[in-house]
């Protein structure tokens, strides 16, 4: 408990003494007709976010090589997003960095279960790879408004976390999943709307990356199934997911920037970004985190439990995508 708290601490002092320099330096995200906030705000708070998620991790207990790649992993991916800001780095390079640190982290996460080499090894690393790949992207895509990725993450993580607490091999997942929410709740302090420090590409990218390995490794591992993962962070996949097809279907270029998604949609039709978070926070703790749980004592009956969890945020996608 000491350290949790002294990470919430740690990430709340670093992201406002960042703030000062970022304002000082003028690093801000200028509003634009596809932003979702209207003033300059200082950006790239997933830096000393993760600087306080990576000092924590290194003070507590000696981790597994498998713990240590996906931190070292995160960190070049914070690096990757400075240096997008810094310089532009071209879609192509960025996008050949993401397929890489995918591939690879999914050869690390399955190589003492599966052999990678098979036939049969194969299908697993091209799932896990892709789910790793998309939910980087699909976090990139959902930090949009005030609050709603970390407070995703925060979710997520204790979500995760609470359902390991009983497994036999759920101590150090326990302890890494709550260590991460502990850091992203330091920021969130900055982050909740009306917000004053925004959590850019060099946080946003690596969040999704570490989450989407959190859940290979719990299902690697028999701790938290990654159908119980795809369940908590239900919101962010249906509407990522819906919206890209949505966009596909009607012939829209997919790789220019929009204000589409229902989070969007919502912040502007109630002229609000807290009420969507809140939203969020409620369709959580209220109706995801209840069938997550009822995944983890019934697996049995997965499929029909994952259908109950998104079939009313599919039907929420469609009325939201009548809204201007």
């Amino acid at each position: 408990m000491i350290l949790l708290l002294s990470t919430v601490v740690l990430s709340l002092v670093l992201c406002g003494l960042y703030l000062r320099l970022a304002q000082r330096w003028r690093i801000l995200d200028r509003p634009n007709e596809r932003s979702s906030h209207k003033r300059p705000t200082p950006h790239g708070g997933g830096v000393p976010l993760l600087l306080a998620f990576v000092a924590s991790f290194l003070l507590s207990s000696p981790w597994s090589f498998e713990y240590n790649w996906l931190v070292a992993m995160t960190f070049a991916l914070m690096l990757l997003g400075i240096s997008d800001d810094l310089w532009d780095l071209s879609v192509v390079l960025r996008f050949a960095v993401y397929a890489m640190v995918s591939i690879s982290s999914a050869v690390v996460l399955l190589q003492s279960v599966t052999p990678i080499a098979s036939s049969l090894g194969l299908i697993p690393l091209f799932g896990l790879s892709f789910a790793i790949l998309w939910a980087l992207n699909l976090y990139n895509f959902m930090d949009g408004i005030d609050g709603l990725a970390a407070s995703q993450c925060v979710l997520a993580c204790i979500g995760a976390a609470a359902l390991a607490f009983s497994s036999p091999e759920g101590g150090d997942y326990t302890l890494f999943c709550l260590l991460f929410a502990a850091a992203q709740l330091g920021f969130l302090c900055w982050n909740w709307a009306p917000a004053r420090l925004f959590m850019g590409d060099a946080g946003s990218i690596p969040t999704g990356f570490l989450l989407a390995a959190l859940a290979g490794y719990g299902a690697v591992h028999g701790i938290v199934s990654f159908a119980t993962w795809s369940i908590l962070l239900a919101v962010f996949i249906t509407d990522a997911s819906y919206t890209l097809i949505w966009r596909m279907a009607t012939g829209q270029n997919i790789s220019r920037p929009h204000r589409l998604h229902a989070y969007q949609r919502l912040s502007r039709h109630w002229n609000s970004h807290r009420a969507v978070v809140h939203l969020l926070l409620g369709l959580n703790i209220l109706w995801l985190f209840p069938i997550a749980w009822a995944v983890q004592l019934w697996p049995e009956h997965t499929v029909y439990f994952v259908i109950l969890a998104y079939f009313p945020l599919l039907i929420g996608m469609a009325k939201a995508g009548k809204l201007t």
